[in-house]
């Protein structure tokens, strides 16, 4: 049977060895050219994406029908307000910005006679909508509401009225969507 050797190595002194500065210089070079290469791949996805800008207000990005914009307030179909005047919005109301006064009707139910929110005290945290038992107050997805006065952020009845018969259709379609999740 024949015995292993182990090899020797001859130590030439023409060979140099690198000192720790050579070596740390070295590696830190090759970690930089990696990150190099994938910062550039990098880059060079993000470039060839499909461009995510939309050409706002020609254009109008899509919005979750559990978006809260500009307060509405929803008529029956027949044409009669949905409010019952229970004023659970107005006592669930975080910032106090919901004031309504209601009298009885001829049939013994009730009715409002004053329905006001002040929309710069509104913090949109949607609990007026959830609160109500009829679906009368609600969030619409309108958003443009900007204003050059204090006043016209001060909505009355009449005003909340007029925007749920402008956003009804939508209304009514975000509604329909969300109530599984009601």
């Amino acid at each position: 049977m024949r015995a292993v050797t182990c090899a020797s190595f001859s130590t030439d002194s023409s060979v140099k060895k690198p000192t720790f500065n050579e070596v740390v210089d070295k590696a830190a070079n090759l970690f930089f050219l990696g990150e190099i290469a994938r910062a550039t791949w990098l880059a060079w996805e993000i470039h060839t994406q499909r461009k995510s800008t939309i050409n706002y207000p020609f254009e109008k990005g899509q919005l979750s029908p559990r978006f809260r914009g500009e307060h509405a307030l929803r008529r029956y179909p027949s044409g009669e307000e949905r409010c019952i005047a229970c004023k659970l919005c107005e006592a669930i109301c975080p910032a106090q910005a919901i004031t309504i006064e209601a009298e009885p009707r001829e049939d013994g139910a009730r009715r409002t006679t004053r329905y006001d929110i002040d929309m710069t005290k509104c913090i949109y945290c949607g609990f007026c909508q959830e609160a109500c038992p009829v679906d009368a107050i609600v969030e619409g997805p309108n958003f443009e509401f900007a204003t050059e006065t204090h006043e016209e952020l001060l909505y009355d009845k009449a005003k909340l009225l007029a925007n749920g018969d402008k956003w009804e259709f939508e209304i009514a379609h975000n509604l329909s969507v969300e109530q599984l999740y009601r």
